[in-house]
């Protein structure tokens, strides 16, 4: 980000970014949420709404490890739904995330992905779907020519039955470009367990993360046009 703040606290409309994002989880209707810190963890800290808790992530060693120190902070049930979001999506909204959660409970899916279809769809991971589903999530950097042609992306937002993810999690490895714990992986191997791994379709906008300084002005006009008196 070029920035001296840790990327979830730059500024985007006036507020730290990841503040947009805990209000698009509390319009949800959550009952309990962890911000997984790493980078500046104490000064991200400092800024979390009273009640939300934070779990350290003392390396970071990639998506899926921040996924599992997330969830052994997280008091739940096998039953539970467990929601996985990045503290960069500012532009997800809570409307979003109920359809989603509904959507997730009607297909009876182990997991359900938010996805976005983008006319560029640059560097995001590409969704693989089969009869519909979702059979697997490409990086770019593991992309094949064929696989990069594809428009529906990735938005890294998830909803897990709470039971199938654990086990997931442990099973994950470093044998990929970044040599870090995808994810992403995750739905592949629920789906090669013989389980259900859904997609939702959101718009386009919610499918854009902030991983630059010159992406800041878009995001944040698109954020003040949605709430013009804030």
């Amino acid at each position: 980000m070029e920035s001296e703040l840790a990327k979830v606290m730059v500024p985007v409309a006036g507020r730290p970014m990841l503040l947009w994002v805990l209000d698009a989880i509390a319009d949800a209707g959550v009952a309990e949420t962890i911000v997984v810190v790493g980078h500046q963890a104490d000064a991200v800290r400092s800024i979390l709404p009273e009640g939300i808790q934070s779990a350290l992530q003392e390396e970071q060693l990639g998506t899926g490890h921040a996924c599992r120190i997330g969830l052994e902070a997280l008091d739940y049930e096998s039953g539970d739904e467990v929601i996985v979001i990045p503290g960069d999506m500012p532009l997800v909204t809570g409307a979003t995330m109920r359809s989603m959660l509904e959507a997730h409970r009607s297909t009876g899916a182990a997991a359900t992905l938010l996805t976005a279809e983008l006319d560029e769809p640059g560097a995001y991971g590409r969704v693989i779907r089969q009869d519909g589903m979702v059979a697997a999530i490409v990086e770019v950097k593991d992309a094949s020519p064929a696989q990069l042609e594809i428009n529906e992306i990735s938005t890294s937002v998830y909803v897990f039955t709470a039971k199938h993810l654990p086990g997931a999690l442990a099973r994950l490895n470093t044998d990929n470009a970044q040599g870090e714990y995808y994810l992403t992986d995750v739905v592949e191997m629920l789906v090669g367990d013989g389980l259900t791994v859904a997609g939702f379709v959101g718009g386009p906008d919610e499918g854009l993360g902030i991983n630059s300084l010159d992406q800041v002005p878009g995001v944040a006009a698109l954020l003040q046009q949605r709430h013009p008196a804030d």
